[in-house]
């Protein structure tokens, strides 16, 4: 059986072809590679866009029409999502007559936008 190279972040969430992460339970969109050095450089590209991650290659199997087969414990959690939640927030500004900017400095506190999004 042929193998092929996979990249998992820290959460063993996997990259996609599109360059998203998913949780890798439809294994036919995932980016996979025979080649390290191609490997390397989709790593390269990754970690340039988010540099809080920590990818590493993942050796896989495929099956003969080539699709990766995943053991369980390569896969995160079920329920783990690869989306994560946008938090929306409301910032007041006003603008004075000599142009001046005064915004509301209570609405960009971290704590009170954590207390007013509900994930």
């Amino acid at each position: 059986m042929n193998q092929v190279l996979l990249l998992q972040n820290q959460d063993k969430l996997l990259l996609t072809k599109q360059g998203e992460w998913s949780d890798g339970r439809d294994a036919g969109c995932l980016f996979r590679t025979e080649h390290k050095d191609e490997a390397l450089n989709q790593m390269v590209e990754a970690n340039s866009k988010d540099y809080t991650l920590r990818i590493h290659m993942l050796t896989c199997d495929v099956n003969e029409r080539r699709v990766p087969q995943l053991k369980d414990e390569d896969l995160p959690p079920l329920g783990m999502n690869s989306i994560k939640p946008e938090v929306e927030v409301e910032v007041e500004v006003e603008v004075e007559a000599e142009g001046e900017v005064e915004v509301d400095a209570e609405a960009l506190d971290p704590e009170v936008i954590e207390e007013d999004s509900e994930i």
